[in-house]
Formats: C-alpha cells, sequence, structure tokens
C-alpha cells in the first residue's frame, strides 16, 4: 500500500500487508473508522495515537489495539472532547493498573459525568433540528396545496 493505503501486489484485499500479521496500512484503517487519512497522519503527528509500527517503507501499521484506540476517539468527536482532552482519556484508559485504583475510578467517573452532559446537550440540540425540519416540512405542504 501507499501511504495513502492505496493497495500494492504484498497487500491482501483486507487491507492487512501479508506476512505482518494484523496489521492494517492507513487506508484500510481510515475505511474501518469512518476517519481521514488527514485525520489519521494528525493524530500520529500529535501523538494521540502513533501506529504501532511503519514498514521498511515508511508506510504507517496499525494494530487491531490501535483501531480501537481510534474507534474511542471517534465516538469521542461528536461529544466535543478535545484533543487534551481525549488524550487524558487515553492515558486513563491505558495506565498501567488494570484494576482500578480509587483516582482512577474518581477520573473515569468524571469522563463518564461529562460525556453525559455533552450527549444530553447533543440530543437537545438534535430534537431541535427535528423541530425545524418538522415545521419546514410543514411549511412546505403548506404551500404546496
Amino acid at each position: 500500500m501507499t501511504h495513502d493505503g492505496a493497495a500494492t501486489d504484498s497487500t491482501h484485499s483486507s487491507g492487512a500487508p501479508s506476512g505482518t500479521g494484523d496489521t492494517m496500512h492507513i487506508g484500510a484503517v481510515a475505511e474501518q473508522t469512518e476517519l481521514s487519512l488527514r485525520t489519521l497522519r494528525h493524530y500520529d503527528e500529535v501523538g494521540l495515537v502513533r501506529p504501532n509500527g511503519r514498514t521498511s517503507g515508511g508506510f504507517r501499521l496499525y494494530t487491531p489495539d490501535d483501531v480501537e484506540r481510534l474507534l474511542l476517539i471517534r465516538r469521542m468527536k461528536p461529544l466535543g472532547f478535545s484533543l487534551e482532552e481525549m488524550r487524558e482519556l487515553l492515558h486513563l484508559i491505558d495506565a498501567e493498573d488494570k484494576a482500578p485504583t480509587e483516582e482512577k475510578r474518581r477520573s473515569l467517573e468524571e469522563f463518564i459525568a461529562d460525556a453525559r452532559s455533552r450527549r444530553d446537550k447533543l440530543a437537545s440540540r438534535l430534537a431541535m433540528a427535528d423541530e425545524l425540519i418538522e415545521r419546514l416540512q410543514s411549511e412546505a405542504q403548506g404551500r404546496a396545496s
């Protein structure tokens, strides 16, 4: 594959380069995560999610764990979390101690509360958008008669 994810002869149709196990090139990851190539490169450049490795030619190789991190970030984006907040949550999740300490649990609870609050605001805006669409449809039907 090229840096932009175009397939080469050494790449399976799944996007995984032959001989590299479960790794995927950036194009396959972009397709799977619905994130743009530019976004994936940006996340790498700012250190948010770095690909697990690179080919000898410098092509980014992502593992299933990398993809899971990207999917978590994708879920945070609509809620308006900043890159720094995303980095903080990833760091918290990646913490060596798999059994949550009281501090880790408290931090996760804060993220949960924040995510719920942001979700509620998003749901409210969505309800307003639905009301607008209904009103416009009503106007369109009234004028069409």
